[in-house]
């Protein structure tokens, strides 16, 4: 017990196959290393979860091709158990025999074959149930099948003679290496100890000139007795087992159902009812052990852990001086003479183990609370570390305590989902922890999994696959995972999917780049994926993926550039002076929400605040970053622009975060009001009040247009934050006007000076300081150009009336003061 506190989890190292430099794979790209594909290919392996099978956690890709695996690791090898238990009895042996074709089974499932059985990679647990787990069982799949490394799979002494021969094999291959394995238990030897491997080779390859396989290992380790006692049930089943055609040995299930079994299943199904019961040794285990084992390998990683470090200090990965690598001698021809391979890059099979000691006492001072909060309680607040909610983002996803706070709580709220939606949004808006945005994202855009994505058809040949397959190899490719054969095959999977699923739409370039980041959080679940894009695609960017988009761009480009007047007056108005309009540097950004534009670990931090705004929160993003430009563009003229947003500055993602939230809330929603968003609520609950402003009038107008009813809510609830100015002769003015609207005649102005000054009203610039200023008048034009006027004078938040005066007297009349 002492043991699995102190470790659950291992690393195990080896090295891939180097390319020969000069080889470009047919698209004339260099070959992907195959320490990437073996990334891509292991994911698979992390989804496996079997009481039978050991966890994978994680892959990681060192220097010089070294890969690095970390797995679950509980309990002694087959090796070392039978060491200090001799001699296993019968049921002992046949306990273990089903519970390994058990696992075999798992992984004929998921049509996977382990092909590297022997005792080190049989792992068991519990001295009185004798739990069993495959360890080490996906080096077969992550390598191809070994085309990936520079040695073979599997022991030999074990390997079937069809793959001796150098056949695939399949899962029966599995069950002759089973075989011998029990066979060895059975009858407490070793396989041809004293012999060499080319020896065992041929004694292997020699069975098929017998049919007796079993009794003939008998007699060559002088176990014949042992043999001819055997129960004749046993026997039978081994021999089976071990028939050189594979044809003839039993699949797993056949296996389990053998009736030598009975007295095991019955025995394994009591045990899972006495699982589900807390037992002794379950309330001994700390309350961290209990937690999935995804979530103690990342709360590992975040108090300090580090597995490449480990591995050092076990020898497994020794530095080197890099010109002892060097070339000795380099021929005419090109060709060089490098010194013998590094002791460190042999193969090294040694298990190191990962300690949670550390851990342990890190996490021993949370209460209780914490690993089961309780959502709706008031006696148990969700919040253990509401003060680390201050600090910056970047601190609070390295803070284990608080880490392990958010992990739990989010856990605990995706079990309740949809019933927690509410609670979801809320507990977002604070932070989304890394280990769950996956879920997380495809939560807040409500997906809900429906199995559609498997009867799209995504392998019929389209007009578009051309461009997906010259588009895939330059999106994202910095990232290890995106850039694997793996990552280019589910990608290319999703955008043929998403092409099908919009027979209305058509591939734009871009769309890679919108994927990218869904796959990258689903890389191991295609349907949450490519169901997240779905729902994604039509919340921020309706229509825009249409044959003929020009006007949905044209609309929301001059929102943009309204919102731009609205924030950042005088940069709208230095962009505009220099004829630097948002189409040639903005279409990338809103065609891609800045995927294009930003890496990977950016872009997630973005998109969780996206994920919790409608259809306009790209557009403050894009203003934001403006914002952090804003010094430099202001003295630059045009060409300087454009250098600059070819090579865009390092953008700081927190403070666009922070500037882009800001403005969302500040500013009134008929602002943002564009045709082409998607309507969450029908049109009458929704009553925008600016919902006919055509595209010319939009793209001719320099400040946004704001409702009535806008107007009427800030009259009503915030009038500190309004400045209405009213452009309307003094007569009209006298008449009937909103109480506190300041009066500025149109007929009187004189706009060529652009100075506040120039318009003889006292303090005028302290009146619309922070505040929204509206423009108002009976005549639009004059408040079209009085409008231009105050952006040119740097007023900031500047708007216009929609539908003018008049529309207050059907509005709110009650507001308006008359004489």
């Amino acid at each position: 017990m002492e043991r699995e506190r102190e470790s659950r989890l291992c690393a195990v190292t080896f090295f891939a196959k180097l390319h020969p430099g000069d080889v470009c794979g047919t698209n004339g790209l260099p070959l992907t290393p195959n320490s990437i594909a073996i990334l891509g290919r292991a994911q698979k392996l992390k989804e496996l979860q079997d009481e039978h099978l050991c966890q994978y956690l994680d892959v990681i890709r060192g220097k010089h091709e070294r890969t690095i695996v970390v797995s679950e690791y509980l309990g002694l090898s087959l090796e070392d158990y039978a060491k200090r238990h001799p001699p296993l009895a019968i049921a002992q042996i046949l306990r273990i025999f089903y519970q390994v074709a058990c696992g075999i089974g798992v992984l004929s499932q998921h049509h996977l074959v382990a092909h590297n059985l022997e005792p080190r990679h049989i792992l068991i647990s519990g001295d009185g149930q004798l739990r069993v787990k495959l360890f080490n069982y996906g080096l077969h799949h992550m390598t191809k099948g070994g085309v990936h490394v520079p040695f073979p799979i599997g022991n030999l002494r074990y390997m079937a003679p069809e793959r001796l021969l150098g056949l695939n094999g399949n899962v029966k291959s599995d069950i002759w290496s089973l075989a011998l394995l029990i066979v060895e238990l059975i009858f407490q030897i070793e396989l041809w100890p004293r012999l060499k491997l080319s020896n065992v080779i041929r004694k292997i390859l020699a069975f098929g000139r017998t049919n007796g396989v079993l009794e003939k290992i008998a007699r060559e380790h002088d176990c014949h007795e042992r043999y001819a006692s055997m129960d004749t049930s046993l026997r039978q089943l081994l021999e089976s087992c071990l028939s050189v055609l594979p044809k003839r040995r039993p699949l797993p299930g056949e296996l389990l159902r053998h009736h030598i079994f009975e007295g095991v299943r019955v025995d394994i199904s009591r045990r899972q009812e006495k699982m589900q019961q807390p037992s002794e040794e379950s309330e001994h285990l700390p309350l961290l052990l209990r937690c999935p084992l995804a979530q103690i390998y990342h709360l590992w990683q975040l108090a300090g852990g580090d597995v490449q470090a480990e591995l050092k200090k076990e020898g497994l990965i020794r530095s080197e001086a890099p010109i002892l690598g060097l070339p000795q001698i380099v021929r005419l021809s090109g060709a060089s003479v490098c010194p013998g391979r590094s002791q460190a890059q042999l193969m090294d099979d040694r298990v190191v183990p990962l300690r949670l000691k550390a851990l342990l006492r890190r996490l021993s001072r949370l209460p209780a609370g914490v690993y089961f909060p309780l959502l709706h309680s008031p006696r148990f607040p969700a919040h253990f570390a509401s003060e680390l909610q201050e600090l910056p983002l970047v601190i609070r996803e390295r803070d284990i305590e608080y880490q392990f706070q958010r992990v739990r709580l989010f856990t605990r709220i995706l079990q309740g989902y949809p019933h927690t939606a509410e609670q979801l949004q809320r507990e977002a808006a604070v932070d989304v922890p890394p280990l769950l945005r996956g879920p997380i994202w495809a939560a807040l855009l409500e997906v809900v999994p429906n199995g559609s994505y498997t009867k799209i058809d995504k392998f019929t040949a389209t007009s578009t696959d051309r461009q997906i397959e010259v588009d895939i190899p330059r999106c994202h490719q910095y990232d290890e995972l995106l850039s694997s054969p793996d990552g280019h095959r589910k990608l290319r999977r999703l955008l043929k999917a998403w092409v099908t699923a919009h027979p209305q739409y058509v591939y734009w370039q871009g769309l890679d780049s919108l994927t990218a980041p869904f796959l990258f959080l689903n890389f191991n679940n295609e349907e949450l994926a490519f169901l997240s894009l779905f729902k994604f695609i039509p919340k921020y960017l309706q229509w825009f993926f249409l044959k003929d988009n020009s006007a949905v761009i044209k609309e929301y480009l001059s929102k943009f550039s309204q919102l731009t007047a609205f924030h950042e007056p005088l940069l709208a108005q230095h962009l505009a002076s220099i004829s630097f309009i948002p189409e040639l540097f903005a279409i990338p950004w809103f065609l891609t929400m800045f995927s294009h534009v930003f890496p990977l670990h950016k872009i997630l931090h973005l998109w969780d605040k996206l994920m919790l705004g409608d259809s306009s929160y790209p557009l403050f993003i894009g203003i934001a970053i403006l914002r952090q430009l804003r010094s430099t563009l202001l003295t630059s003229g045009f060409n300087e622009c454009i250098l600059l947003f070819s090579d865009l500055p390092d953008i700081v993602m927190d403070g666009c975060v922070l500037e882009s939230q800001k403005m969302y809330e500040a500013t009134p929603k008929s602002i943002t009001h564009r045709q082409h968003a998607l309507r969450m609520q029908p049109p009458q609950a929704l009553d925008i009040g600016v919902a006919d402003v055509e595209l010319k009038h939009l793209q001719q107008e320099q400040c946004p247009r704001i409702s009535a009813k806008d107007v009427r809510w800030l009259l009503n609830n915030s009038p500190a934050e309004l400045a209405l100015i009213d452009l309307r002769s003094v007569v009209e003015f006298g008449r009937v006007h909103v109480p506190h609207s300041i009066n500025i005649p149109f007929a009187t102005v004189q706009l060529g000076e652009q100075r506040l000054e120039a318009l003889q009203v006292p303090q005028l610039e302290a009146l619309l300081r922070g505040r929204i200023v509206v423009c108002v008048s009976n005549i639009h034009q004059h408040s079209v150009e009085f409008s231009h006027f105050l952006v040119a004078c740097g007023v900031q938040r500047t708007c216009i009336l929609h539908k003018g005066f008049n529309v207050l007297h059907s509005i709110e009349p009650n507001i308006l003061i008359s004489n």
